[in-house]
């Protein structure tokens, strides 16, 4: 039985480029938890091409590396940057079609440390492309460094999760 889909509050305004809905030009990606994976749903359009109706690959990669940053905000409730992904295309992914990329915690090391891996996967459920990221959990020496409106904004984040869960 599939568990039921659990939406995944986000703040309005700001400009990420991948999740954002004050960017005219972003993907304004939404995200949900559905089956232990953290999900969002995209149908990608024409200017989002890379080549012959293909998506361009940065915008693969902006979905995945933002799927699995989501799946840390979720799991983890911490401050973080990507230090790392991997990224395997394994079949073409089209302009026009329904996609679903879903982020699950892999592994994580030193309690600072966190592996994610996310997939690309078409309306048929066929994966399409798969990424494994490492993600660093920022110290509060770190969290200094951090300007005063992005730790507002991302404590924000948190506590709307808390309540949503």
């Amino acid at each position: 039985m599939k568990e039921e889909r659990i939406e995944i509050p986000k703040p309005n305004g700001h400009e990420c480029f991948a999740c954002g809905t004050a960017n005219p030009i972003g993907l304004n990606l939404h995200f949900y938890r559905r089956d232990g994976a953290i999900c969002t749903d995209i149908t990608l359009g024409k200017y989002y091409v890379g080549w012959q109706n293909m998506a361009h690959g940065g915008i693969i990669s902006t979905i995945l590396d933002e799927v699995m940053s989501w799946t840390l905000i979720y799991h983890k409730r911490s401050f973080f940057v990507t230090r790392k992904m991997s990224l395997k295309f394994i079949k073409p992914v089209m302009v026009g079609v329904p996609l679903t990329a879903k982020g699950r915690l892999r592994e994580e090391e030193n309690g600072r440390t966190v592996k994610i891996i996310a997939e690309l996967f078409d309306e048929e459920g066929k994966i399409l492309a798969r990424s494994t990221g490492e993600f660093v959990l920022l110290s509060k020496e770190k969290m200094a460094l951090v300007p005063e409106d992005a730790k507002n904004e991302m404590t924000e984040i948190f506590a709307r999760l808390d309540s949503a869960v």
